[in-house]
């Protein structure tokens, strides 16, 4: 059965177009219900809500999104799990407006966050990324900055001023060189993302190839500084799951050398060198190994190891 959503007057007001929000869901039921009412508590009233439901095995968190009386919303439920990538894809297909976030599940939309997007797109009708004020909040909702965020922070293209747009090579390079962007934050223009598409081989750097690939369609991003988003840091993220093996370092040293290649090919070079060093994910494998070798996780040991090093991974049973 295919799944209507309801379409919306794309010149509402002056301030700009309603803003399309896909809401993948498979995850904790009370940080969902806390993301939702978050949307509902909006100033502006111009958004749609499309959840996604990826077969999540307790149904009654999707009873309880499927009975909210407000026309705005639509609950679909897959009929198997897609995973992350392909929910996204779907999302897109989904999206009923230029505009569209896909936020987390366990994240939460300050009030001034449609408002926001909506004031931006109306100033930059050309954009095709924006990327908002985010804080970080812990799996209680208190604000903090740990060490992952303070290195983003730095790590951010510099401003100057409130709100400023980035394009071409130093774009791709600043990413590549870490990717200092909250994903599901970020506000895209549909048809750049439709035509890009996700991709479903990539289950951690999905949001960096989807970005590197728009920078190198000389696609621009638009920084604000306005906090409008709080981003759920928890260590129960697919990232830090995974992370002790070191599997998802063999996922960004396999993008980040087929990416140099790709701009090398554009005639990037610094961008190229910037992504065949991938010294911040080098990094970044560096701080992991410690929790490897406490746990004794030989394959972690192993992998990090070699990451670290630029060494040959070795093969490993996947269980």
């Amino acid at each position: 059965m295919a799944v209507v959503v309801p379409r919306y007057d794309t010149e509402v007001n002056e301030v700009g177009q309603p803003l399309t929000i896909v809401m993948p869901f498979y995850g904790r039921p009370d940080h969902f219900i806390l993301a939702v009412q978050s949307i509902l508590a909006q100033t502006d009233p111009h958004w749609t809500l499309v959840i996604i439901d990826d077969m999540y095995p307790d149904k009654a968190p999707g009873k309880w999104a499927s009975q909210l009386d407000d026309e705005r919303i639509t609950y679909i439920r897959n009929t198997h799990n897609l995973m992350p990538s392909r929910n996204f894809n779907k999302g897109v297909d989904l999206a009923p407006t230029t505009f569209l976030t896909i936020v987390g599940c366990d994240d939460i939309l300050l009030p001034g966050y449609v408002a926001r997007v909506r004031e931006l797109i109306a100033q930059f009708p050309d954009v095709d990324v924006i990327q908002p004020g985010v804080e970080v909040i812990d799996e209680d909702g208190q604000v903090y900055l740990p060490l992952a965020d303070r290195i983003k922070h730095m790590l951010r293209l510099r401003t100057t001023s409130s709100t400023q747009a980035f394009t071409g090579e130093r774009l791709a390079s600043s990413l590549l060189r870490g990717n200092w962007t909250y994903f599901p934050s970020l506000v895209w223009r549909r048809d750049t993302v439709a035509a890009i598409g996700f991709r479903v081989d990539l289950n951690i750097v999905q949001d960096l190839s989807m970005l590197t690939s728009i920078s190198m369609g000389n696609g621009t991003l638009l920084i604000d500084r306005e906090i409008v988003f709080q981003y759920r840091r928890h260590s129960a993220s697919l990232s830090a799951v995974t992370g002790p093996n070191g599997r998802k370092f063999r996922e960004e040293r396999a993008f980040f050398l087929e990416s140099s290649r790709l701009l090398k090919l554009q005639g990037w070079k610094r961008a190229a060198r910037v992504s065949s060093r991938h010294a911040m994910s080098r990094m970044h494998a560096f701080t992991d190994l410690p929790r490897a070798i406490l746990a004794r996780n030989s394959e972690g040991i192993s992998t990090l190891t070699r990451h670290i090093l630029g060494l040959p991974y070795r093969d490993f049973p996947q269980g």
